[in-house]
């Protein structure tokens, strides 16, 4: 989690945890597939990509959005705040 200073180190470790657990049950084994065409279709114009690329991009989309819902459920959410995802 990025930005958010109003949370001791354990809530911050809980609340990725949860983030983590969510987009996992929304994307499964896809995550990293997923987040890398969400990526490229930032980068790039609508012309350049496929119907496919367009579509992981949207599951993507969705599937941040949830997670990033359950990680802030007990924290309370902001504007500043981001949860950060980082191929390891």
């Amino acid at each position: 989690m990025v930005d958010y200073p109003h949370s001791p180190a354990d809530a911050v470790r809980v609340a990725e945890q949860r983030f983590r657990r969510e987009l996992e049950k929304q994307l499964g084994a896809d995550v990293l597939p997923v987040m890398r065409a969400f990526q490229n279709a930032s980068e790039s114009s609508d012309t350049d990509l496929t119907k496919t690329e367009i579509a992981l991009a949207a599951r993507w989309i969705k599937a941040y959005d949830a997670a990033r819902k359950a990680g802030f459920r007990d924290l309370g959410d902001t504007d500043e705040a981001y949860f950060e995802v980082k191929a390891v």
